[in-house]
């Protein structure tokens, strides 16, 4: 049997950093606790969502990675047993920001850091003005894959979850689980109940439908709470390899969930379903375009 646990910390944050770092060790503490094996933090979830604004001040929130935090929560990770993903905004260099993930092994090992590799520019989400992408290029950027204690792991961020090549990518890499730490909510001033569930249900689908196209889990982990005119709208979830929901979390609430998914059934899944097997690789050239004309 390959039975993980995946522990998802959804919870709101303040303009304290350390203050919101000292609640995401004692969320991941209460999800150890619940028996985690993996534990994934939402997106940024060291300070307030700052993209709803253009400040430069906001660039004080930078760190290097691997860094004092990176150091934290490695220690942390080595004293519970845990792997944990954690999303921390990255300063590369002067002038030179990341939307990073980093993952920490079981034993405290930093494994490496994920870049997002899509960033978007919508209002309240202005997060050209501060993220550089990830480049192909670089040995540290494009898609990777973590060989943890308890299983490969691909790690995506918010805005990729949006893009099935993200998805694809890093499954035919080898990732067995699909991690997605994310910021993502309403606008205070949409007021159709109508056109927000239909937002909801839209950013829920696609991730499941990357699940079924991959034969992968995929686990979600979005933040609760209203900060300026967002209001977060959690909603966390883990999704079997044929996009069944194996928990959903609430819209408003901070919750610690532990799910216990088994790693084996992607060899039926992707047999049952043979979608890898049948896929005309011959035939995907024009994806490489931007647009056919």
């Amino acid at each position: 049997m390959r039975n993980v646990k995946i522990g998802l910390v959804q919870m709101s944050c303040t303009a304290h950093v350390e203050e919101n770092l000292a609640k995401a060790i004692e969320k991941t503490r209460a999800a150890a606790a619940q028996g985690a094996q993996i534990v994934c933090l939402q997106e940024l979830f060291k300070s307030l969502y700052f993209c709803d604004v253009e400040d430069h001040a906001n660039f004080n929130l930078g760190e290097a990675i691997p860094g004092p935090t990176t150091d934290t929560l490695g220690a942390l990770a080595k004293e519970l047993g845990v792997v944990i993903i954690a999303s921390l905004f990255e300063k590369r260099a002067p002038g030179l920001y990341h939307n990073t993930t980093a993952v920490l092994n079981a034993d405290g090992s930093y494994l490496g850091k994920y870049r997002k590799m899509h960033i978007p520019d919508d209002p309240g989400y202005y997060e050209k003005f501060y993220f550089t992408p990830g480049d192909v290029s670089s040995s540290e950027s494009g898609y990777r894959i973590f060989d943890t204690k308890f299983g490969k792991l691909g790690v995506l961020i918010c805005w990729d979850q949006w893009y099935p090549e993200a998805a694809r990518i890093t499954s035919l890499m080898g990732a067995e689980i699909l991690f997605y730490p994310t910021a993502i909510g309403w606008d205070t001033n949409e007021t159709d109940p109508a056109a927000n569930q239909e937002q909801y249900n839209a950013w829920q689908t696609i991730q499941r439908s990357h699940a079924i196209a991959n034969g992968v889990y995929v686990v979600s982990v979005n933040r609760v709470g209203q900060e300026a005119e967002q209001q977060f709208w959690g909603g966390s979830f883990v999704a079997n390899p044929f996009g069944s929901l194996l928990y959903l979390a609430s819209h408003h609430q901070e919750e610690v969930k532990v799910v216990e998914i088994d790693l084996n059934k992607t060899e039926h899944y992707r047999t049952t379903w043979p979608y890898l097997r049948d896929r005309r690789i011959d035939s995907y050239g024009p994806i490489l375009k931007r647009f056919i004309d």
